[in-house]
């Protein structure tokens, strides 16, 4: 038997002493306007200075979570790791309602199989991520972020942590120079 070796890049950008994590799940509105004010957040703050960690949050009541969730982290094994990831996870951010259900139970996508969701993602992304999708031990790495969150307490998305310690007064709707000010402790 043939074990093949894989790696997820982690989703991490600058290398900052100062730690600022989101726990995103791919398909909440307030998860996408954090998403997409990230790479701001880096510049501003300046990539010398502060890390920024993605931390995937699947929640069931958006019903194709875990199915996106694994897509992003297949799009991280593949060549370009977690900028390949970060491209799936802005095709999803542009696309979300297409991905989501209405009211969280209903609409267009209840009759959408999961093989569908991921053929609309690669379109999308312009990334081909059925093989990795299919790796039999990419759960692992599904379940790191899950009990990651889980050991910290962290059951809403997007959650914010600084160095270690969850940020309850932090919003997607804050601007980001009140991030930087709070990661930086200016």
């Amino acid at each position: 038997m043939t074990t093949i070796s894989w790696h997820a890049d982690p989703l991490t950008w600058g290398n900052g002493p100062r730690i600022f994590e989101a726990f995103l799940e791919p398909t909440c509105p307030y998860s996408v306007k954090t998403f997409k004010k990230l790479d701001d957040l880096l510049s501003q703050a300046g990539e010398h200075k502060i890390t920024v960690k993605i931390r995937l949050q699947s929640q069931p009541w958006h019903m194709y979570s875990g199915v996106l969730v694994r897509g992003i982290i297949a799009a991280s094994t593949l060549e370009g790791g977690k900028e390949t990831a970060k491209k799936v996870m802005a095709a999803i951010a542009a696309h979300r309602e297409e991905f989501e259900f209405e009211r969280h139970a209903g609409g267009p996508n209840m009759d959408v199989t999961p093989n569908q969701i991921i053929e609309r993602l690669e379109g999308y992304s312009g990334v081909k991520l059925k093989e990795a999708f299919a790796i039999p031990d990419l759960d692992r790495e599904i379940k790191w972020h899950c009990k990651y969150a889980r050991q910290n307490g962290i059951h809403v998305s997007p959650t914010f942590m600084l160095n270690g310690l969850v940020q309850a007064d932090m919003s997607s709707g804050d601007e980001v120079g009140a991030w930087v000010k709070k990661a930086l402790g200016n």
